[in-house]
């Protein structure tokens, strides 16, 4: 360890207050208690990025056909269920590998939002400059997030009541949308529906992580920060 550097051994505080915690919850702790043995973090972690991929390849192709949107659909739920089981299985078989986990999990988020939005923005739903400012937000408070780990202990794992579980059913709504209506050009200033929606999305986090970014500065410039 280089000289001055202190080694932090205080455990990260998950913050979580999404409306379908509890019930997530329940339904993980369910599935667990019922996967056989051969599942295991690790290859559920793929299956999520299975998941993701398939994400990406129903909206890009979806210019070819709005059929392609049930694989978008498919996607999700394969990505919902490796991504949340992941984690859930090692802490119930007591087989966590702390840093390792929180490595590999948060960078396969990243990569999981890159996917979704570059696959929206491929698709004739939306434009790309649009899922460019939305996954600039994204990854803002994915930044803000990582950096309360560091200077406060804390991971806030929702906003506004809302996270990826949250996210994600939204997201599917929207898929049902544009399955629905098809592509909505010019529906305001040149904007479709979509590229409202999704644009007003990536604004409010972006005034999310200003805001967060203000309220860790003053609870640590009134004495929270911890040396």
């Amino acid at each position: 360890m280089a000289q001055g550097e202190k080694k932090n051994d205080r455990p990260i505080e998950r913050i979580q207050q999404n409306v379908l915690a509890r019930s997530e919850r329940r339904l993980l702790n369910w599935l667990c208690a019922r996967l056989p043995a051969w599942v295991t973090p690790d290859r559920l972690t793929t299956f999520g990025m299975v998941g993701s991929l398939a994400i990406f390849l129903g909206y890009a192709l979806s210019g070819e056909g709005r059929d392609w949107l049930w694989l978008a659909v498919a996607g999700y739920f394969v990505q919902w269920f490796g991504d949340s089981l992941d984690g859930s299985i090692a802490r119930w078989r007591k087989i966590e590998r702390p840093r390792f986990g929180y490595f590999i999990d948060h960078s396969c988020d990243g990569i999981t939002t890159l996917l979704i939005l570059a696959g929206l923005g491929l698709s004739p739903y939306l434009r790309l400059d649009i899922a460019l400012l939305t996954l600039s937000g994204y990854l803002l408070l994915s930044i803000h997030a990582y950096l309360s780990v560091h200077v406060m202990g804390e991971m806030k794992l929702s906003y506004l009541s809302a996270g990826p579980t949250e996210l994600r059913f939204v997201l599917l709504g929207l898929t049902a949308m544009m399955y629905a209506m098809g592509p909505t050009a010019n529906w305001v200033a040149g904007l479709s529906l979509f590229d409202c929606l999704i644009g007003a999305v990536g604004v409010l986090f972006i005034v999310l992580f200003v805001i967060q970014t203000m309220t860790v500065a003053q609870r640590l410039a009134a004495g929270g920060e911890q040396r």
